[in-house]
């Protein structure tokens, strides 16, 4: 197989719903980003290896907590696609680096992990 990026606006859509529903403040917009048994891993800013699964609840967190608004300083920094796999590495402001995995499900892009690090790391 090789690397392909024929469907660049249908994985763009998954991960500006993940970045919409956090600059609203909406988890459900959030959600729909998200295959239902995705997880986040990501280590904070102390040094912790943090790992949850993307439910409802921790959606909810991701969508409303109170902190500066990191997504609207969306980066893209690279888009692979192979097939119905894709990964899309982003920055968010100069905080936040993560790598997104999405799969092409029944059509739908979803991300299905997301892992993270913060810029003291």
């Amino acid at each position: 197989m090789t690397p392909e990026l024929d469907d660049y606006d249908g994985i763009m859509a998954a991960v500006h719903a993940y970045r919409d529903g956090f600059n609203d403040r909406d988890p459900k917009l959030m959600k729909t980003a998200f295959h239902e048994d995705a997880w986040m891993f990501f280590i904070d800013e102390a040094g912790t290896l943090v790992k949850v699964p993307l439910d409802d609840q921790h959606v909810e967190w991701l969508a409303t907590h109170e902190e500066d608004d990191y997504f609207a300083e969306l980066r893209v920094l690279s888009v692979h696609q192979m097939g119905d796999a894709a990964s899309v590495a982003l920055a968010f402001g100069t905080e936040w680096f993560d790598f997104h995995n999405l799969l092409k499900i029944d059509g739908e892009w979803k991300i299905t992990n997301k892992t993270a690090s913060h810029k003291s790391r």
